[in-house]
């Protein structure tokens, strides 16, 4: 399957505080594919997993898996679980909700889970 190119100047953005200026850009909407993510450096240092579902929802969590400690859930694997949107670590399989962060192989471990929105 061939998908359009996005013709779109939309920029995905995550909220990394409780202020109505503490939108950080991380990226063009149009470089997000359905199904995949991308990392993207946050001003801290730290690195935020953004992924795009087949519907188009998107949703952002830490990057860094918990259990192995690299820097690879965006290259994970997307699924659903109980209508759940999850990410699983590429590492040891373990299974992040999209949109809580919790991870759902070990209730105890969750990582961040960023707000995300679009904007021109």
């Amino acid at each position: 399957m061939t998908l359009a190119p996005e013709t779109t100047d939309l920029k995905i953005q995550l909220r990394l505080g409780e202020g109505a200026e503490d939108w950080f850009t991380v990226c063009d909407l149009s470089l997000l594919q359905p199904g995949r993510g991308v990392a993207a450096l946050l001003p801290d240092g730290r690195q935020a997993a953004i992924f795009r579902d087949r519907a188009g929802s998107l949703y952002a969590i830490d990057n860094r898996d918990p259990f192995g400690g690299a820097a690879v859930l965006s290259r994970g694997l997307t699924g659903t679980h109980q209508g759940r949107p999850y990410v699983a670590s590429p590492l040891l399989k373990q299974r992040f909700d999209l949109e809580s962060g919790r991870c759902l192989d070990d209730e105890t471990v969750a990582v961040t889970a960023y707000e995300v929105r679009t904007a021109a």
